[in-house]
């Protein structure tokens, strides 16, 4: 089917005229600046933080496309991965009217956002095995579903979804299909970045929080069609990324060899997570994962949350989650961090059992 993004487009965002910021009239870096009603002498901190900062976040930019093959203009940063969310449905979804479809069990700000924005939600449940299911996906679409979400490495399954699978969606669905790749880092897949030039009605998220370790710093990272960062551009708010955030992210963009040692650290002890766990008789089942944590079916998770919790170790209780039905979401931590879940986790639930 053919993509046309002025048919999902909102039809007031289509000439909608942007906040003008100081930093969009004058981007240079040097001159006596008297444009933006800053404070002149500094912060009280001690650094500069007292001039706005790049709207645009262009020199991150610059440097990212080259990481992830893309274009600087194929990109938009938000405030973590909820902004680009939020700004999606604002950008294409009419309030009380269009509607998106989730897959769960899947990542809980989908919904949350929707439900702000008055976006109604339908829900195409992953199999058993949690994967997508493309027929039912596209059957249960019409004229007023403008986004199809699907999380890939899954949250909180933790496994990867079939390539094939998405791409019949992407085929078949004129609206957006949103891949939310937060977990990539930790999978053997390839990034759906490298088939953005194939699907114009593809859009994919992915995130500093995880591989590269800045979810302090809360930034997210979109890639799509140049039109479509532009929509989003168009309607963030004009210094949704701060200074600071921009400058410890450039820095770590010059140490971006060091992710790979990173992630080869973080599945190695996933894989040592995993063995010990295979090993207790009360685990009932162990999820595959290509995430950089494990879901773990047991006896009672909510009471085996609540005491791990009292010893001071905790974990995620998935156990309300549809087709999660007793089961832990155990984040992959150190050495350390993992013997210490482990040694509390095999004292509980042996007293649980007698």
């Amino acid at each position: 089917m053919a993509f046309d993004i002025q048919k999902i487009l909102r039809p007031h965002i289509r000439n909608i005229k942007p906040y003008s910021s100081a930093r969009d009239e004058y981007s240079g870096h040097d001159g006596v600046f008297l444009d933006a009603n800053e404070n002149p002498y500094g912060s009280l901190t001690g650094e500069a933080f007292n001039r706005y900062p790049d709207p645009y976040q262009q020199e991150i930019k610059s440097k990212l496309a080259v990481i992830k093959g893309v274009s600087p203009k194929q990109i938009f940063l938000g405030n973590g991965s909820d902004e680009a969310i939020d700004l999606l449905m604002r950008a294409f979804c009419r309030p009380g009217i269009d509607n998106i479809i989730l897959l769960p069990p899947t990542y809980g700000m989908y919904e949350v956002s929707a439900s702000i924005n008055d976006i109604a939600i339908k829900k195409v449940n992953l199999t058993e095995d949690f994967q997508i299911r493309p027929k039912e996906i596209l059957a249960a679409t019409d004229e007023n579903t403008k986004i199809i979400f699907v999380c890939s490495p899954n949250n909180p399954s933790g496994n990867k979804m079939k390539r094939e699978a998405i791409r019949e969606i992407l085929v078949g669905f004129e609206g957006l299909v949103v891949v939310d790749e937060a977990y990539i880092d930790f999978s053997d897949e390839e990034s759906f970045t490298t088939e953005l030039a194939n699907y114009p009605n593809l859009l994919v998220m992915q995130t500093f929080s995880k591989a590269w370790g800045l979810a302090n710093l809360r930034i997210g990272m979109a890639f799509a069609s140049e039109e479509i960062i532009r929509i989003l551009n168009l309607i963030k708010p004009p210094y949704n990324i701060s200074g600071l955030t921009q400058e410890k992210v450039l820095a770590s963009l010059e140490k971006a060899d060091a992710i790979s040692k990173v992630v080869k650290t973080i599945l190695e002890e996933r894989e040592h997570l995993q063995k010990d766990l295979e090993g207790l008789p009360f685990v009932k089942k162990i999820y595959p994962s290509h995430a950089n944590f494990l879901l773990v079916k047991v006896p009672d998770a909510k009471k085996m949350y609540d005491d791990l919790v009292s010893s001071k170790i905790i974990v995620r209780d998935r156990s309300k989650v549809i087709l999660c039905e007793d089961c832990l979401r155990i984040t992959v931590g150190t050495r350390e961090e993992n013997e210490a879940f482990l040694n509390s986790f095999k004292k509980l639930a042996g007293q649980s059992l007698n």
